[in-house]
């Protein structure tokens, strides 16, 4: 048996670019994709905090420092430029690996530099402090 749980995510990232005539996915900088451990072409859930929009798509790795972040295909529909999302990984765990298995997060600013990085649980306080949304 597995479960499957929270692998990693990029937070609070800034799209930067929605291309609607694009074949479909999200398009990320390499580097980002690094940061938090993602992969290209791996399965992730993209979060809208502007507009409460969810939906599962995959990575493009992006030119490494150009800090893209690109809805592409429909998704263009469902995230404008200048929304903050939230990208997050699972993984497939045994319940003995689920147990001391702590995530990946890497926090962004509205420029998506990474301003932190960490594998637990991220306070209210040092977010708002970090990000500049409280």
């Amino acid at each position: 048996m597995t479960i499957e749980m929270f692998k990693s995510k990029l937070h609070m990232g800034t799209v930067t670019e929605a291309d609607l005539y694009y074949e479909g996915s999200i398009t990320i900088d390499q580097d980002l994709l690094d940061a938090a451990h993602l992969f290209p072409y791996e399965k992730v859930q993209v979060v809208n905090v502007n507009n409460g929009s969810r939906l599962e798509t995959y990575t493009i790795p992006g030119p490494r420092g150009s800090k893209v972040i690109c809805l592409n295909g429909p998704a263009a529909r469902m995230n404008a430029v200048g929304d903050r999302v939230i990208i997050i990984s699972y993984t497939q765990l045994t319940p003995e690996e689920a147990r001391v298995h702590k995530p990946h997060i890497v926090i962004l600013n509205k420029d998506n530099e990474p301003v932190r990085t960490v594998s637990e649980s991220v306070y209210r306080e040092q977010y708002a402090e970090e990000t500049g949304i409280k």
